[in-house]
């Protein structure tokens, strides 16, 4: 689901600029500190996304008019190394809610910080987190820590996709909450990775 990137007409100065070639890479669109609004400016950099639908729901409304149905399709984009996307969309057509939803996992994508935090291990190879980290989305808490080489991804199916998505191999995870919805566990396990990016901002 590839946008023609000839075809693309940027609507903001952040577009303009990735478009122009004055931004060459996603690490800088995230240093202007803008807030990325069009999904091709992703497509620029990251041409090796894969996309995963997590979860597609029937929603039904009462309106005037009677029962209108939409469907609610819940994506992850990730290129495995580094960069993940979750987002969420909704429309008549499953199709078109799951287009929806894959543009705004590509405008809400960010970068993790991988490394080797495990005391078990100590490789210094970017397999696992830094440190542990925690992220929540609604009545769910999801902890990631990290896990020595050969551990794998101790986590049920939907933290799975997420991770490996973002590119980690190896780390424990940790749940509470009602961990049976596919959309606030997805998103927690995210929210746990965007963390990843605080260690950078510490340092400092």
């Amino acid at each position: 689901m590839a946008y023609e990137y000839a075809e693309w007409i940027p609507l903001t100065g952040l577009g303009r600029a990735v478009k122009a070639g004055e931004i060459t890479s996603m690490d800088e669109a995230f240093a202007t500190g803008k807030p990325i609004k069009e999904p091709q400016i992703v497509d620029a950099f990251l041409s090796d996304l894969t996309d995963e639908v997590l979860d597609i729901q029937m929603v039904q409304r009462m309106t005037d008019s009677g029962r209108r149905v939409k469907f609610r399709a819940v994506v992850v984009v990730g290129n495995k190394d580094g960069f993940i996307g979750f987002g969420q969309g909704k429309d008549a057509q499953v199709g078109n809610a799951i287009k929806k939803a894959i543009d705004n996992a590509k405008i809400n994508v960010i970068h993790v910080q991988r490394g080797c935090g495990s005391w078990e291990c100590g490789c210094e190879q970017h397999h696992s987190i830094p440190m542990q980290v925690k992220g929540k989305a609604g009545s769910v808490t999801v902890t990631l820590k990290p896990a020595p080489q050969g551990i794998g991804l101790v986590t049920g199916e939907i933290g799975k996709k997420v991770l490996e998505l973002a590119g980690i191999k190896d780390v424990w995870t940790f749940s509470s909450g009602q961990t049976r919805t596919t959309i606030n566990f997805a998103k927690a396990t995210f929210e746990a990775l965007r963390q990843t990016n605080m260690i950078r901002l510490g340092g400092h």
